[in-house]
């Protein structure tokens, strides 16, 4: 989507790096139109692609002290492509925030796109699904990286990737964050000063409920209460000042995102569990997530 931070530089690192050590990268920049509903942001979205370029460039061997290929330098960078389109070039029937008056081919991912961000973005999915599947058939990626930051994203990517006979292999690189522990995201620059000094209880209230879960805890209400009690405090102590609301804070299975009753890791036999939750602060929302006993 552009706007790069040091959260989407993280991936490019990791493509370039042990033991990924992709030969070739290639970074997609687009603002998807399908992705955002009529009452969304899409005008206002930040559209950075020259400051975005440049970022892109900075990454060179030497800077991650990496040996480059050969027919490259030192001083190359390691980013070999930017696929960055138009609007009518991925969508040339036209596209439109309203899903009722779009044409052309879309995907969708069904079962995993209609709850958590879901409820409130009920077509989001849709969009995303579409948009990485044109993309990949675009790159013929080997290997596509995608940050765990949106880790419904991640799941919807994956399942699309393995019914639809997909071949690239989806990695997913950890959430990048904030010295405060505020995950890194464009949005973030949507806070005031006020606001974002409130932010970081979003992290802080999924690390109580993760801490519940490591010492034991197996009651998924359990390990959610953990997280909303967090939560609700701040929106109490900051009622009359920011207004913190929560929307959801849920505690799901990490295949099929069907909310759980109890969740052991992987090491003693359970799946794991995504423990996810998203916040309104102000008027900029937020999301993020902990991995319970297991990794994607």
């Amino acid at each position: 989507m552009g706007a790069l931070h040091d959260g989407h530089l993280s991936l490019v690192r990791m493509a370039a790096s042990s033991p990924l050590s992709c030969e070739r990268i290639v970074v997609s920049i687009f603002v998807n139109p399908a992705q955002f509903a009529p009452h969304e942001d899409l005008a206002s979205y930040p559209r950075t692609l020259p400051r975005d370029l440049e970022l892109l460039r900075s990454l060179t061997y030497r800077s991650l002290s990496l040996t480059p290929p050969p027919g490259f330098t030192p001083d190359s960078p390691v980013v070999h492509a930017v696929i960055a389109p138009t609007v009518s070039e991925l969508y040339p029937s036209g596209i439109s925030t309203d899903v009722q008056e779009q044409r052309g081919a879309f995907v969708e991912v069904v079962g995993l796109s209609h709850q958590l961000e879901g409820t409130v973005r009920p077509h989001f999915f849709r969009g995303v699904a579409t948009v990485v599947t044109k993309l990949l058939n675009a790159a013929q990626a080997d290997v596509a990286i995608f940050g765990q930051k949106d880790a419904q994203q991640c799941c919807v990517v994956r399942r699309m990737v393995r019914d639809l006979l997909i071949p690239t292999r989806i990695v997913v690189g950890a959430t990048s964050r904030e010295r405060d522990g505020l995950a890194m995201s464009s949005r973030n620059a949507y806070l005031s000063p006020a606001e974002r000094a409130v932010a970081p209880v979003l992290h802080r209230a999924l690390a109580a409920a993760k801490d519940k879960f490591e010492s034991g805890e197996q009651s998924a209400a359990e390990v959610v209460r953990a997280a909303r009690e967090v939560l609700d405090a701040e929106a109490a102590r900051t009622a009359s000042t920011v207004g913190l609301t929560v929307q959801y804070v849920s505690l799901s299975d990490p295949e099929t995102l069907e909310d759980l009753v109890t969740v052991a890791p992987e090491s003693e036999g359970g799946k794991g569990g995504l423990l996810s939750a998203a916040v309104g602060i102000g008027k900029t929302r937020l999301i993020d997530n902990e991995l319970l006993g297991f990794k994607f």
